[in-house]
C-alpha cells in the first residue's frame, strides 16, 4: 500500500523545481538534486507537465482571480489545475495536498482559502480548458518564426508543443525492440518508459536519440573506414552512430562532464571512439578529416516539446551570441576536412538565423564551397522538409506518430 504523503512530497518537490525554473532561470533537470527513485521522476514529470501547460492554466486561473496572489501560491495552483485538467489526478487529493502546501509557509499560510475556493470552482470548468488555445511561445521567439514559416504552421508547432515526446532509439544494424514501431527514418519509437528496463539495454544494442536528432549522422552515408570528427559531440548520439556504421571518430567537446557520460555511453554499446576534452576554437587535429559533423550550440527551441522549461529560460539576446559561435565553429569546422571532404553543418533550433542563413552565409565568405541537399524521400522524409541547402524539420511532422523535434541540417563539400 503507498504511503499517503508520496503525492505531498511529490508536489513540494514539482514546486521547488518550477521555482528552480520561473525565478532562478536554471534548467529544470539541474533541480533535481536532492529527489530520488520514483519521487524525482514523479517531481519532474508533474514540474515538465505545469511547465508545458502553464499559459492554459493562468488564463484559466485568471477569470477566477481578482489579483495575482504569491508567486508560491501561484505555482501551487498551477500545479493543481494542471493535474486536475491534463493528468485527471483525483479532485479530493489535489486540492487536499494544494491546500497543506499553502498552509506549509507563512508567506502564504493566509491565502489557503483562496486556494480551496478557486480550486473546488474547477470542477465544471472542463469545457473551458478543452477550449483554451496552445501556450503561445514567448514574443522573441513567436515573431520570427511567423516570419518564417507563417501564422498557420506557427500555431501548428504550438500545437505540437503540448504533446509529450515519445521515446525515440537509435539501435544497432540489425536490432530490434519488442513492441517498438520502426520509423521511415530507420529510429524505433515507442510510448515514454523506464530506459533501463527495455530488452537490448544492458547489451548495449542502442541509445535514446529523437528521430530528428539521428538524421545528421546519416547524411554522410557509408563512413566504413573513413576519419570522421563530431564536434560539439557529447552525450554522444552521434558519436555512436558513427562508431556502429564503421567510422574512425574522435568524438570533441568542450564539457568535462559531458564527456564522462559520452565515455559512458560508449562503454556500454560497446563502441569506441577517440575522445578529445577541448575548446574546437582553439584545438588544431594532427592531420584533416575526411568528413567532420558539427551539432553546434544554438538556442535549442527545435527540443521544446521534451524540454518545456526552455521558453521560460531563453532570451532574445541569447539568439545573437550563439549565432555568432556558429558562424565561428562552422569556419574552424571547414579547416578541419580534407580537400574535397564534407563537413555536415546542424542545430536543433527553429529559427532560419541559426539554420538556413548560417549555411547561406558560409557559402558566400568560402568560395569553392558547395551545398549537396539530401533527398528527403531516400531519409524516409516527407518532401516539404527539402529546405534552402539542406533539410528543414519542424516539431508538427508526423502528428500521427507523435511529431519529431524541430532540426536543420546541410551537407557542405569542401573544394577539391
Amino acid at each position: 500500500m503507498s504511503d499517503p504523503r508520496d503525492g505531498l512530497t511529490a508536489r513540494r518537490g514539482a514546486l521547488r523545481l518550477m521555482a528552480h525554473v520561473l525565478r532562478d532561470g536554471r534548467m529544470l533537470d539541474d533541480g533535481a538534486s536532492g529527489l530520488e527513485g520514483a519521487e524525482a521522476a514523479r517531481a519532474l514529470r508533474l514540474a515538465g507537465t505545469v511547465l508545458r501547460h502553464m499559459g492554459r492554466a493562468d488564463a484559466l486561473l485568471k477569470q477566477r482571480m481578482a489579483r495575482q496572489p504569491a508567486a508560491r501560491t501561484r505555482d501551487i495552483l498551477r500545479l493543481a489545475t494542471v493535474e486536475l485538467m491534463v493528468l485527471d489526478a483525483a479532485p479530493h487529493g489535489v486540492v487536499h495536498d494544494a491546500v497543506a502546501l499553502t498552509r506549509s509557509s507563512p508567506k502564504t499560510a493566509k491565502q489557503a482559502g483562496l486556494v480551496n475556493a478557486v480550486l473546488r470552482g474547477l470542477a465544471d470548468a472542463r469545457a473551458e480548458w478543452d477550449a483554451l488555445p496552445p501556450p503561445a511561445l514567448p514574443p522573441w521567439l513567436r515573431k520570427p518564426l511567423a516570419k518564417a514559416w507563417g501564422r498557420d504552421r506557427l500555431e501548428a508547432i504550438e500545437a505540437a508543443h503540448l504533446v509529450p515526446a515519445p521515446l525515440d532509439l537509435t539501435p544497432k544494424p540489425g536490432v530490434t525492440v519488442p513492441g517498438a514501431e520502426l520509423l521511415p527514418t530507420g529510429s524505433l519509437r515507442l510510448p515514454r518508459g523506464q530506459v533501463s528496463a527495455l530488452p537490448g539495454y544492458e547489451t548495449g544494442d542502442w541509445w535514446v536519440q529523437d528521430a530528428a536528432a539521428a538524421i545528421p549522422a546519416r547524411l554522410l552515408g557509408d563512413v566504413a573506414g573513413l576519419r570522421v570528427l563530431d564536434l560539439c559531440a557529447a552525450p554522444g548520439g552521434k558519436t555512436m552512430q558513427l562508431a556502429a556504421a564503421g567510422a574512425r571518430v574522435t568524438a570533441l567537446d568542450l564539457s568535462e562532464a559531458r564527456m564522462r557520460r559520452l565515455a559512458e555511453n560508449l562503454e556500454r554499446t560497446r563502441l569506441t571512439a577517440d575522445l578529445v576534452t577541448a575548446d574546437a576554437l582553439d584545438w588544431t587535429p594532427e592531420a584533416p578529416f575526411d568528413a567532420v559533423l558539427l551539432d553546434a550550440p544554438c538556442t535549442a527551441t527545435g527540443t521544446i516539446r521534451r524540454h518545456p522549461d526552455l521558453p521560460h529560460l531563453r532570451e532574445a539576446r541569447d539568439v545573437e551570441a550563439l549565432t555568432e559561435l556558429q558562424y565561428k565553429l562552422i569556419d574552424r569546422a571547414l579547416g578541419f576536412v580534407v580537400p574535397g571532404g564534407r563537413l555536415v553543418f546542424c542545430t536543433c533550433s527553429l529559427l532560419p538565423v541559426e539554420g538556413e542563413h548560417q549555411v547561406t552565409a558560409a557559402l558566400g565568405r568560402h568560395p569553392g564551397l558547395v551545398a549537396e541537399p539530401p533527398d528527403p524521400a531516400a531519409l524516409g522524409l516527407p518532401p516539404e522538409t527539402g529546405s534552402a541547402h539542406g533539410l528543414r524539420l519542424l516539431p508538427d511532422l508526423w502528428p500521427e506518430r507523435g511529431h519529431m523535434d524541430g532540426f536543420y541540417m546541410a551537407v557542405l563539400r569542401t573544394r577539391a
